[in-house]
């Protein structure tokens, strides 16, 4: 996949669109991006833990980085989600599973439209590999902490459809209100992982699985935020805004009791992602020939 430079002159209109018009705005929250990294590094197996936990201040710290660029790289916003219900009822059979199959079949216009998610995922993956072989310190840790986002990415239920934020069916924000709130709310009491890292036999097949998993949640996470707002007004739903703010901002209660009708979906989907996204770390380095990594360590 060929990768974009960045492009200084559009980051104003860039961050406008980021900002209010577009879905490269939503993603996990800083907060649950950086958790899901975090527990990931417990996730892997002993003969790589060590290695991890020396540089988990990295791994949680940077695992934000790719929506970060987002702000600066106007190209960047389609590596974050993939529209399924673009490509027809049957999109798992009708899209390929390689970057190049899939622009043979589609054009890379029609892809970076739709977004290019499951690749992107594949495209690191490759690059940690690498990376592991080398001995690269830095772009160990970079691709460990980029492969973290949009692994976790991958099992956000509106990241994998074109009604992403809830606009085509007055429901506004709801985007933010699952992925962010939700899990700022209630995952310091989400019991952490211990071990869980599989390898891996094919990453491209199994990114793909994951979004497998992860569509047919999409309805559910809009009807139940449709069932939750009947039973509530409108003051009782909402926060009050702040000064010149323009996000949506919601009570406490409506944020339980939302978490509520969901039983246990955020939480589920952040603890797999942990657990998926170690497996992917662990299954580069398993690839690479399980090089010795004692004694790499991150500065900051």
């Amino acid at each position: 996949m060929k990768k974009p430079g960045y492009n200084i002159s559009l980051v104003f209109t860039t961050l406008f669109c980021i900002l209010f018009l577009s879905p490269n705005a939503f993603s996990w929250g800083f907060y649950a991006h950086k958790k899901i990294n975090r527990m990931a590094v417990y996730g892997v197996p002993t003969a790589l833990s060590s290695f991890y936990k020396r540089n988990i201040e990295y791994i949680t710290k940077h695992a934000v980085d790719p929506d970060k660029l987002k702000f600066v790289d106007s190209a960047e916003g389609p590596h974050h989600y993939i529209n399924l219900d673009h490509y027809g009822s049957l999109p798992f059979a009708a899209l390929p599973k390689y970057w190049k199959e899939a622009v043979k079949k589609y054009t890379e216009d029609t892809l970076n439209k739709y977004g290019t998610l499951p690749w992107e995922i594949i495209y690191w993956e490759n690059k940690l590999t690498d990376a592991f072989k080398k001995k690269d310190l830095k772009m160990i840790l970079r691709a460990s902490a980029t492969i973290g986002h949009y692994v976790a990415d991958a099992h956000v239920p509106l990241h994998t459809i074109s009604n992403y934020n809830g606009q085509k069916k007055n429901q506004v924000g709801i985007h933010a209100l699952w992925e962010s709130a939700i899990p700022e709310a209630f995952g310091d009491s989400y019991p952490h992982i211990n071990g869980g890292a599989v390898y891996l036999k094919d990453p491209a097949a199994t990114i793909w699985n994951i979004l497998k998993q992860t569509y047919p949640l999409a309805p559910v996470v809009l009807a139940d935020e449709r069932e939750v707002s009947s039973h509530f007004t409108k003051s009782q739903k909402y926060l009050p805004l702040k000064n010149e703010e323009h996000k949506i901002r919601y009570t406490p209660a409506y944020i339980a009791a939302y978490n509520k009708a969901l039983n246990g979906m955020v939480e589920k989907q952040l603890r797999s992602s942990a657990i998926d996204v170690a497996s992917f770390w662990y299954t580069a380095w398993v690839n690479a020939g399980q090089p010795d990594l004692s004694g790499l360590r991150a500065s900051n």
